[in-house]
């Protein structure tokens, strides 16, 4: 069994089936890649992964335990992380404050205390927490900007920021929900620099992405979604030349 399994896994909203039994495994280690079109479900799948959204048939089994029926948190709390493809910072809050936001479910000391507490008051956890929180966004190229607020921050810092906040809680499965978008290419050769750290770091990430470059350099294994249902699966080169692929959303060139 995989790091994470999905069988059967269907979501309708409305109508719509957007998700139609949707059988995906991720093995530990590496990066496997989520494609399709616009519309095909690719978000849909993580919502559900993540627990945002549940599923309507099927189960989701992480780390060998069924979860599909737990609340978000409890599945960060089991190794769960995740960005979003709008991005979902705390406005009014520092960058480094919002890093911490992805620590608290695994602390013992509430957020209200954290920013209240005189810093010669803070305990030894906490005082860790913050550590982690400013190495990681040293990491990402944010470590100048800690005491910056978040909404300043330009859109390509901005998704670096919500990168640093899932891995402050030590995650073994990241997803990624098109991190790229809006960045130019010299941010994205950071991006790509960066996630190779991250899956170095021992973490698994299931990569949602349009940039096609991006995934294909990646990726170990990709999964094509089309109109809710999986299409096609394999290395990047396998799927590149899948006529299926092809027709669907790549194209002839490719």
């Amino acid at each position: 069994m995989g790091l994470l399994e999905l069988r059967g896994v269907s979501k309708s909203f409305g109508g719509l089936r957007v998700l139609d039994g949707v059988d995906l495994s991720v093995e530990a280690g590496g990066v496997h890649a989520l494609i399709g079109p616009n519309g095909s479900g690719k978000t849909t799948l993580l919502n559900c992964v993540s627990g945002i959204l549940r599923v309507e048939r099927g189960q989701i089994h992480f780390r060998g335990s069924r979860v599909d029926t737990l609340a978000p948190h409890r599945r960060a709390l089991l190794g769960v992380g995740r960005t979003f493809q709008n991005i979902r910072l705390f406005a009014g809050m520092t960058v480094l404050d919002n890093v911490l936001v992805g620590r608290h479910g695994r602390s013992r000391y509430g957020l209200l205390q954290a920013w209240l507490r005189p810093p010669f008051r803070r305990p030894a956890e906490e005082r860790l927490a913050r550590q982690r929180a400013r190495g990681l966004l040293e990491r990402v190229g944010l470590g100048d900007r800690a005491e910056m607020p978040a909404e300043g921050l330009p859109l390509a810092d901005q998704r670096r920021v919500e990168i640093a906040r899932a891995l402050v809680g030590d995650p073994a499965l990241l997803l990624l929900d098109e991190p790229a978008a809006g960045m130019t290419a010299a941010e994205k050769a950071g991006l790509f620099t960066l996630v190779r750290e991250i899956v170095a770091d021992h973490c698994t990430v299931l990569l949602v992405e349009h940039d096609i470059g991006l995934v294909m350099g990646l990726s170990s294994v990709v999964s094509v979604l089309n109109f809710g249902q999986k299409i096609a699966e394999g290395t990047p080169a396998a799927v590149r030349s899948d006529p299926l692929v092809v027709e669907a959303y790549l194209g002839p060139e490719g």
